[in-house]
């Protein structure tokens, strides 16, 4: 889930940062509430994608530890952020495709027909 600790830092290199000023603004159930509307789905493919990135040895043969700067770790979290936001982006997308053209296919150049006669 969020931490909303990471808000309170000092560091100079955020303190410009209009998103962590915005952040900082809400209250901690708002950001909460943002963070839980993940589906599983979303949070799968992440933690997949991290442990990809990190690498996958089973923990209970291995003493696994991790080492890495501040800027590395940061740029991990960025990369989970924006693959997070894109999930859902397209899990939204695929959830309206579905209410407007059916669930009967997941192919979505089956549609074509359909969008062409569509106007918005």
């Amino acid at each position: 889930m969020f931490n909303p600790e990471f808000l309170t830092s000092d560091n100079e290199a955020i303190s410009g940062n209009s998103l962590i000023q915005y952040l900082q603004e809400q209250s901690p159930d708002v950001l909460q509430r943002v963070a839980r509307s993940a589906s599983g789905d979303i949070q799968d493919i992440i933690r997949h994608n991290v442990q990809g990135l990190l690498g996958m040895l089973p923990g209970e043969q291995f003493e696994v530890k991790i080492q890495t700067s501040r800027d590395n770790l940061a740029g991990l979290l960025a990369s989970a952020m924006m693959t997070g936001y894109f999930l859902r982006q397209m899990e939204q997308r695929m959830e309206l495709e579905g209410a407007l053209f059916g669930s009967d296919s997941s192919d979505p150049d089956s549609y074509i027909d359909d969008r062409d006669s569509l106007q918005l």
